[in-house]
């Protein structure tokens, strides 16, 4: 199932690249990739950057707040997301900065772990937990309605995974919860899974970068005024 990589024309030479570097939160964040061990899990997509750039443009405030990232492959979205939630006491006032929990399948957690110990400064490390997740197993690990932000980029292309992924954002998700997603549209199924969010989620388009065709879409449950 294809996916398009952040760089265009990098073709299948670009995504054996060992390495790809960003600058964010005043910061070079160096990625680790490895395409041939892991595959789509273990490269930098295009809805990471964008919901990356997104975040740093200001309109989340992530700081004290906690925080899950759901498929989170290289790691680069849940490193910036501790990077931008540290605050701007972080170092006087150790407790304040967010709580960022960094998700994906047993398989990638040894390359994640590797990203996150890499890209973060010291004393960030333990605001920043990778764990085990596979959508709608185990999910008594979790904390039902504990976070306040749930952030996923490209992670609806798979239609055998939907009924999983809701599954396991109505458990994380409490009222006040919000979920952003980002993704580009590539076929009618990631129009199918919006579909199936909208029935249990308020849905709404907040960002699109028409330059790597990438959509943001921020979701909530449904308050009980919604039902009036």
């Amino acid at each position: 199932m294809a996916l398009v990589p952040y760089e265009e024309g990098w073709g299948l030479q670009g995504l054996r690249r060992p390495w790809a570097t960003y600058r964010f939160a005043g910061r070079t964040v160096r990625i680790r990739q490895d395409w041939q061990r892991l595959g789509a899990a273990a490269v930098v997509w295009d809805a990471a950057v964008v919901l990356c750039s997104y975040l740093e443009m200001g309109g989340i405030d992530l700081r004290d707040r906690s925080v899950i990232e759901l498929g989170a492959g290289t790691g680069l979205l849940g490193i910036v997301a501790t990077l931008l939630g540290k605050g701007f006491l972080h170092i006087l006032l150790y407790h304040l900065g967010a709580r960022v929990t960094i998700t994906d399948r047993q398989a990638a957690l040894e390359f994640l772990e590797s990203n996150v110990q890499a890209n973060l400064p010291s004393e960030l490390h333990p605001r920043a937990m990778v764990k085990e997740l596979t959508w709608g197993k185990d999910l008594g690990n979790f904390p039902p309605g504990a976070f306040d932000f749930i952030l996923g980029a490209d992670i609806i292309y798979l239609e055998e995974t939907f009924a999983e992924l809701l599954q396991t954002l109505e458990h994380l998700c409490s009222e006040q919860t919000v979920i952003l997603l980002s993704c580009r549209i590539r076929y009618e199924r990631d129009n199918n899974f919006l579909k199936m969010l909208k029935s249990h989620f308020s849905v709404y388009e907040v960002h699109y970068d028409s330059s790597k065709d990438v959509h943001i879409y921020k979701a909530q449950r449904h308050s009980h005024k919604d039902d009036f």
